[in-house]
């Protein structure tokens, strides 16, 4: 029994003993909240130190254009292709002018000779020709006329032709380049607007956290929070530094990328003049997808060039079939002085020795004017007219390839402008959710914050507004950069087309109702005259 009795009295002791213990590791009661003033507190840390080296050159979009249109190296060599197929055409066509050769031969003939009839004569012989053409010996014409002709008919007159489209098919492929080019500047450029504008959230969303970093210094000095919230809010100031400096990076990079397009110095960092980035719409949208593939495929450069490049092939094509029955011409003619003498005949007859003999040696004549005309008319069957059915075959299946070319063109022009459509359409929707998605950011982080500053809550609480807000700046900033650049390449895909091809008429739902006109004031009542007054 007083072993029971122990027992019980020792639990009743311990129970008390744990209930005083209890009571007095219970904390005091939480102070009322204190209302936190801004500027209360010093932000832990200044912002990060900038990576941008002092000195900057402003620049806008049509700077950047006339920049790339005089020192783009690709624009250039465009260009001087096309001047490299000009000369080409201007030699095609010289071929209908005649060469012309001047010069002059001396021949030497010392031994035997065989005459028309077989005889075998011993002959020393010499003779000069000096004049329009080279190359007269003997009793044969001059074998390089003065003025001469050698070429087919057929194939210079197609070769000219054929020129012609070449030089309108590079010049395509040049404009095709350069719309390329302006098209790389142009989104070149929306890309240093991106990357400064994202410098600019960046900062501005790293002066949201660094108030927040202070609001829970504060709390946690004044023992309303503890110190992992803020070691918490520190850790996203350090995220945020993080992203200002990645920020700066992409502004260089992109800097950099448009100087290369440009063919300026890399180190000279380039700085958008825009204050603002806002929608640029460039097409109209009451446009519809039908009428602008049609647009473009009467403006997209591409296709010209493949329509240059049948013509040429139809060209070649009809010059292999028609080959066989062009002639060949060789034409020439010649003139100058031309002199000489052997042993056999001079003129004067001989040499007057000093002892008084006179001794038959050659010699040469006075030069006499000489001249030479020749005409040579062939025509050539290749390789038994076997070489020409290969040439047509050639011909034929190089029409085709074209043909097939301007298909796969065709094709992909459709294609790119109905891309650049729909992502004109999507990104000007998404506009109008990104702006609403930062209003209601906006709206809740000052919500939060009024209400952290009132001594509501915990500051740890309004990191997740804050990074909803972070989130929707740069979603809103991307989404107008997008659709700028929608804008841009939906531009390019259509050609480049003139404003007169894309002016549409204003729809009638978009026309506000005339004005009604004001209608005349009342006339005035006329007044009663007094009755001894009336007429």
């Amino acid at each position: 029994m007083r072993s029971r009795k122990r027992i019980w009295v020792r639990l009743a002791v311990g129970m008390l003993g744990a209930g005083a213990a209890t009571a007095v590791a219970q904390p005091p009661a939480a102070p009322p909240p204190v209302l936190v003033k801004p500027g209360q507190v010093t932000p832990p840390e200044p912002p990060p130190n900038t990576i941008l080296r002092p000195g900057e050159n402003p620049i806008d979009l049509g700077t950047a254009l006339r920049l790339a249109g005089a020192e783009n190296p690709e624009l250039l060599l465009a260009r001087e292709r096309v001047s490299e197929v000009t000369a080409v055409r201007q030699l095609a066509a010289a071929q209908l002018l005649p060469n012309i050769n001047v010069g002059g031969n001396y021949d030497l003939h010392r031994g035997p000779v065989q005459q028309s009839n077989g005889n075998i004569l011993q002959l020393h012989r010499d003779s000069l020709y000096l004049g329009l053409g080279a190359a007269a010996v003997g009793s044969g014409t001059v074998t390089i006329p003065g003025l001469n002709y050698n070429l087919n008919v057929g194939e210079a007159w197609f070769g000219f032709l054929r020129t012609r489209q070449l030089v309108a098919a590079v010049r395509a492929n040049a404009r095709a380049v350069e719309n390329d080019v302006l098209l790389r500047v142009c989104l070149a450029y929306t890309e240093l607007l991106r990357a400064a504008g994202r410098r600019a959230i960046a900062e501005r969303n790293r002066a949201d956290v660094a108030e927040i970093v202070r609001l829970t210094a504060v709390y946690a000095k004044t023992g309303q929070g503890r110190q992992a919230d803020a070691d918490r809010a520190a850790v996203e100031l350090r995220r945020r530094d993080a992203e200002f400096t990645q920020a700066e990076a992409d502004l260089l990079t992109a800097s950099a990328r448009l100087a290369q397009l440009l063919n300026l110095d890399p180190s000279a960092r380039l700085k958008p003049v825009d204050g603002w980035v806002v929608p640029a719409p460039v097409v109209p949208e009451p446009v519809p997808l039908a009428e602008l593939i049609a647009i473009a495929l009467m403006q997209r450069p591409e296709l010209a060039a493949r329509a240059a490049e049948i013509r040429e092939a139809l060209y070649a094509l009809s010059s292999a079939k028609l080959l066989p029955f062009s002639p060949n011409v060789i034409l020439g003619f010649s003139g100058g002085g031309f002199g000489g003498g052997s042993d056999i005949a001079s003129s004067p007859p001989g040499v007057l020795q000093s002892n008084g003999q006179r001794v038959l040696d050659p010699r040469f004549s006075n030069l006499d004017g000489r001249t030479d005309f020749d005409v040579v008319v062939f025509w050539t069957f290749r390789n038994l007219g076997v070489g020409n059915v290969a040439l047509v075959r050639v011909a034929e299946s190089r029409a085709r390839q074209t043909r097939l070319r301007e298909l796969e063109t065709l094709n992909r022009v459709r294609v790119e402008v109905a891309e650049a459509h729909a992502r004109t359409a999507a990104r000007f929707a998404q506009i109008e959710y990104a702006e609403k998605a930062v209003r209601a950011s906006s709206d809740g982080y000052r919500e939060d914050l009024a209400r952290i500053r009132g001594g509501q809550g915990l500051p740890l609480e309004v990191l997740d507004s804050v990074r909803l807000l972070s989130r929707s700046r740069f979603e809103y900033l991307d989404t107008i950069i997008d659709y700028n650049r929608a804008q841009f390449q939906l531009w390019v895909a259509l050609g480049r087309p003139p404003a007169n091809a894309l002016a549409r008429p204003v729809p009638a739902e978009l026309v506000p109702p005339p004005a009604a006109a004001p209608l005349p004031a009342p006339l005035p009542a006329p007044r009663a005259m007094p009755p001894g007054k009336q007429p």
